[in-house]
């Protein structure tokens, strides 16, 4: 097991923050392979895998601003492996859910527009 640090990514940096993660827990993983972007106070860059194995911890989540040499995801064999739960996700789904409305079928014979018509007075007037 290893783990993945913030790394130094230009000599005036001292913090990085975590902008998106390109791989999630129980991902292979090989060396090289890019990990994570990074956004430190000078541009956006890519946190490669120091080791092969797989991803089984995610420490440090998406927004989030570390110190260099900060432990940030861990690698192992993926006997390890945490799966990330996305609360604002599944919030958002819920959201989204509650905005779909059941569409009301149109009446589909004459007969049953006139049923609903009967009696309603269908003229358009100005509010008073």
């Amino acid at each position: 097991m290893s783990e993945v640090n913030m790394p130094r990514l230009s000599d005036t940096m001292q913090e990085g923050t975590i902008a998106h993660w390109l791989k999630k827990p129980g991902d292979e993983v090989k060396k090289g392979d890019v990990l994570a972007e990074i956004e430190t106070d000078k541009a956006t860059m890519e946190l490669e895998a120091y080791d092969s194995g797989v991803l089984e911890q995610i420490l440090v989540q998406e927004g989030e601003t570390v110190r260099i040499g900060q432990a940030v995801a861990i690698i192992g064999s993926g006997g390890g492996v945490q799966k990330q739960e996305q609360p604002a996700v599944q919030e958002t789904d819920k959201g989204a859910q509650k905005e779909k409305q059941p569409v009301i079928a149109e009446a589909s014979t004459d007969e049953q527009r006139q049923d609903q018509t009967e009696g309603a007075d269908t003229q358009r007037r100005p509010p008073e």
